[in-house]
């Protein structure tokens, strides 16, 4: 947990706040009367999400940039791609996840062979019976891992990615929805490439977010250790979770988060700057950026905003909650021009200069 906002209610859940892009003065507050969540929705959100956190931290050590993605893309509504090497605990941050909001789940290993119906369903014949009898596939859970999303072919990939926008799977003609919450944790290996198919940035955009996992501190691998030798991640989980129920109140929650006319322009203001564009451009960007983010990117700029303002106990947006999580919403949208990559130009940079850019309201 880290030091709370002093804008936050007092007992309010602790939000992670990370350093912004540049010093920024504080966004005037809108008026409470413009938010529809009460002061007990707000209890309530700060209630249900600090069980969640208790729930996790049982079984992650660290990571709270994960964290922090995967809670926020759960309340959003939307789903995460995870870059990272083996061995970061993305399988069990994912397996914590669906135990924190007991939902199901289902890890599905990516592979060359792998076809649209080994994830998706297929129908059976019924030899006893001679009838034809529907078998779901795993992607029929609440909390979906696919693990090395690359290594399986473009076929698959556009399947299950059909199947993350449309919520929906069809089977024999039959349309089988998919259970609500229903969140996919894609990851891919930045390391190995041999035997791999590389996402579409049309594809990547539908994910909410793009997050990379860096290596634990030594005091959080310390502890790891630790719990590792005193058989703590083998014992059952003491603190208990949230429902169903308790995530989709929470969803709804954050669509209820108001987001003021001025912070909806800023938005705008910083997705158009991407493009070559805005009020104030971003002087050599097109050297760079070959194509900026797209209107979805500026949606889940504001969804993700209002599930951070949730998180620190507000009802309303404001310009550090669309900063907080800029990397990770726009990372993967930013299509870099050759120079870029022949420069070795990070994105997360030309997203800082973006939103050093725009002035903020």
């Amino acid at each position: 947990m880290t030091t709370p906002d002093p804008r936050r209610r007092a007992g309010s859940h602790a939000a992670p706040s990370f350093p912004p892009a540049a010093a920024t003065s504080p966004a005037p507050t809108p008026s409470s009367s413009h938010s529809t969540l009460s002061a007990s929705d707000l209890d309530r959100a700060d209630d249900l999400l600090s069980k969640v956190a208790s729930v996790y931290s049982e079984r992650v050590v660290g990571q709270q940039r994960l964290r922090v993605a995967l809670l926020s893309s759960l309340i959003a509504g939307g789903h995460v791609l995870l870059e990272s090497v083996p061995g970061l605990a993305k399988t069990t941050a994912a397996q914590a996840l669906a135990a924190a909001v007991s939902g199901s789940f289902r890890r599905i290993q990516c592979t060359p062979d792998l076809m649209p119906n080994d994830i998706i369903g297929t129908q059976v014949l019924n030899v006893s019976t001679g009838e034809m009898s529907t078998q779901l596939g795993p992607v029929h859970a609440n909390i979906v891992l696919l693990d090395e999303i690359n290594r399986s072919s473009a076929k698959t990939q556009s399947a299950m990615l059909e199947a993350m926008q449309e919520r929906q799977t069809s089977i024999g003609g039959v349309v089988y929805p998919l259970p609500t919450p229903f969140m996919v944790l894609a990851t891919q290996n930045p390391i190995e490439e041999e035997g791999t198919y590389v996402l579409p940035e049309a594809q990547m955009d539908r994910f909410l977010m793009k997050e990379v996992l860096t290596y634990p501190s030594p005091a959080d691998e310390a502890d790891i250790l630790e719990r590792v030798a005193s058989g703590a991640f083998e014992r059952r989980i003491k603190h208990p979770p949230i429902s169903i129920r308790d995530v989709m109140w929470l969803q709804e929650a954050v669509n209820a988060v108001y987001v003021a006319p001025v912070i909806r322009q800023y938005i705008v203001a910083l997705v158009g700057t991407t493009r070559g564009s805005g009020p104030r451009p971003v002087a050599g960007i097109e050297r760079h950026v070959r194509v900026g983010a797209s209107p979805r990117g500026a949606i889940a700029l504001m969804k993700v905003a209002q599930s951070i303002a949730l998180q620190d106990g507000r009802g309303y947006v404001t310009p550090d909650d669309v900063r907080l999580l800029r990397h990770p919403v726009l990372r993967h949208r930013l299509v870099l021009t050759y120079d870029a990559l022949a420069d070795d130009v990070a994105p997360e940079s030309i997203i800082d200069a973006v939103f050093q850019a725009v002035p903020t309201p």
